[in-house]
């Protein structure tokens, strides 16, 4: 292990959000099979105080889940030069079998603790808690990628050794490489572009739906979320290549440098986020009915769309300016 502010301050934070849904899941029980409103008995009242303090503790853990996926990205990137063979964080999360999948989990678990948010917002802005146990449920779900993420990030974490010779950005996504990344590097431009673009058009044109009538918003999650697949894929094959000006160089990470203006951070962090609040309406969506609920769901799931779409149209406009104003081509 390597003695880092940015590592150990991952292993605190994997502490804390571990340790808050251990803690969580002593209490979700009771408040599952027992949990009645409507009684005015001691139970009652203490279930009540439980949820809250419960709900508290868990909105800083997923907001500290959230931060962490960040600090993971940049604490790989600050280490490369410690490493033989390492040239960005693409060679840090290859120094041993757990990078990979650590990064992996972090993102999809981003993912599921952004809607978990929003559904806890929802349900602590009703008068009459009416999500307490789908919430709670949906918490259940969340706990195993999220205790499998604390165990599989700190197997990479502790098992960080100087002396080892890393592979970087060439073999990794080159197109010799073997791997997901390599696939997805060496997909065609043109026909990625297009589905890319009728993605986010479907996404535009059904959150422009969600605002004005308010239903579609499930093709709008959907969407949202291959919005992102394909913003992903596009950046690999395509993308980054017109950022670098060179054909064979398809990294992510190298995007993530000050030489290119951490762009890396806004095209991947902006698709990122964007399929999180597009996610969060459709999550939102089977609640909207409640009557407790019938306000307070369109106006979150109004703010998310907005949040989605504009993400997701600045990406797309970053990324459209690089193509076309510089003089470098993929077209012979």
């Amino acid at each position: 292990m390597i003695l880092e502010p940015g590592i150990l301050a991952l292993i605190l934070l994997s502490l804390i959000t571990s340790g808050t849904i251990l803690y969580a899941l002593r209490h979700i029980v009771p408040i599952l099979y027992a949990w009645d409103l409507k009684s005015g008995s001691e139970g009652q009242l203490q279930l009540e105080r439980r949820t809250y303090l419960l709900s508290t503790l868990l909105t800083w853990a997923f907001v500290a889940e959230l931060t962490s996926l960040l600090l993971l990205v940049y604490t790989a990137e600050n280490l490369h030069e410690r490493f033989t063979g390492a040239m960005c964080a693409a060679g840090v999360f290859n120094l041993n079998a757990f990078g990979y999948p650590a990064l992996l989990l972090k993102l999809g678990n981003f993912l599921l603790a952004g809607c978990w948010l929003v559904l806890n917002r929802a349900d602590n802005s009703a008068r009459d808690y009416p999500l307490i146990r789908g919430k709670y449920l949906f918490l259940l779900v969340l706990t195993v990628p999220l205790l499998a993420e604390g165990v599989v990030l700190g197997l990479y974490l502790l098992n960080l050794q100087p002396d080892v010779i890393t592979s970087c950005c060439g073999s990794l996504f080159g197109s010799r490489a073997v791997g997901l990344g390599s696939e997805l590097a060496v997909w065609p431009m043109r026909p990625l572009g297009l589905v890319l673009l009728l993605a986010y058009v479907l996404n535009l044109g059904s959150g422009s739906f969600v605002l004005r009538k308010g239903r579609g918003s499930y093709l709008f999650a959907l969407s949202g979320l291959l919005v992102l697949f394909l913003g992903i894929s596009a950046i690999l094959s395509f993308v980054a290549p017109y950022f670098y000006e060179l054909p064979s160089h398809h990294c992510p990470f190298c995007l993530l440098k000050a030489d290119y203006g951490y762009v890396g951070y806004l095209l991947c962090g902006g698709l990122l986020v964007g399929a999180t609040a597009a996610a969060a309406v459709g999550v939102l969506q089977p609640f909207a009915t409640r009557p407790s609920l019938r306000q307070i769901i369109p106006a979150l799931q109004r703010r998310a769309v907005w949040l989605g779409l504009t993400l997701f149209t600045l990406c797309f406009l970053v990324a459209t300016l690089r193509i076309i104003t510089t003089d470098f081509t993929l077209f012979g």
